[in-house]
């Protein structure tokens, strides 16, 4: 009976270190635009955000949409998650006061975030002191982004391709963990094997 609860425990600690080992904290944070923020039309705004460190993703795509309004406006593919920062360069975007951000991986449609609302104002329209957009930052990306939802747009800038993204591609490596499979499975049948005799 001793032999059973050491191996019920031994077993709960494997299973309890695989789920461990595969879990991910998906933490991606749009903070700028925060609701009530106000951008101004042909000027520089600035999309600031905070990401955890292990979580996965490399990059992400932007996307700009309105609440009144269907389609996207598809501002930036492929911005380097870990940049943190991006200037948007609005050029005669339809004012409202309903517009968010969502930062998506477009190839296989992953959510990572959505700003809360906020406003862009008319090409001649000053924004309130509180409510003003973050000052541009010099030695990132600017985007121009001009007109409204368009279907047959494509992204106004694509980053490079990221190089972070991809599998670590390792040869013999997928035999090396079969093996290591195949050991493991040996290992348990001699043991289980062991304790019933």
């Amino acid at each position: 009976m001793h032999s059973l609860k050491s191996f019920a425990m031994f077993t709960a600690c494997i299973v309890f270190t695989f789920f461990i080992s595969t879990v991910s904290a998906n933490y991606l944070v749009i903070n700028e635009p925060h609701l009530q923020t106000q951008w101004q039309n042909n000027a520089v705004n600035v999309v600031t955000w905070q990401k955890g460190v292990l979580d996965g993703i490399h990059g992400f795509d932007v996307e700009m949409a309105r609440l009144s309004q269907n389609g996207l406006i598809l501002v930036a593919r492929n911005v380097p998650a870990n940049q943190k920062v991006l200037n948007l360069y609005m050029q005669d975007v339809p004012p409202g006061n309903d517009y968010f951000l969502i930062f998506i991986n477009s190839t296989h449609g992953v959510m990572h975030a959505t700003s809360p609302r906020f406003e862009i104002l008319a090409p001649n329209a000053s924004p309130s002191s509180e409510n003003k957009s973050a000052s541009p930052v010099a030695g990132i990306p600017t985007v121009t982004v001009s007109g409204g939802p368009n279907p047959t747009a494509q992204f106004a800038t694509t980053f490079p391709a990221i190089s972070s993204g991809l599998r670590l591609q390792v040869p013999g490596l997928h035999s090396v963990s079969t093996l290591l499979t195949f050991l493991g499975l040996l290992v348990g049948a001699a043991w289980t094997l062991s304790l019933a005799s």
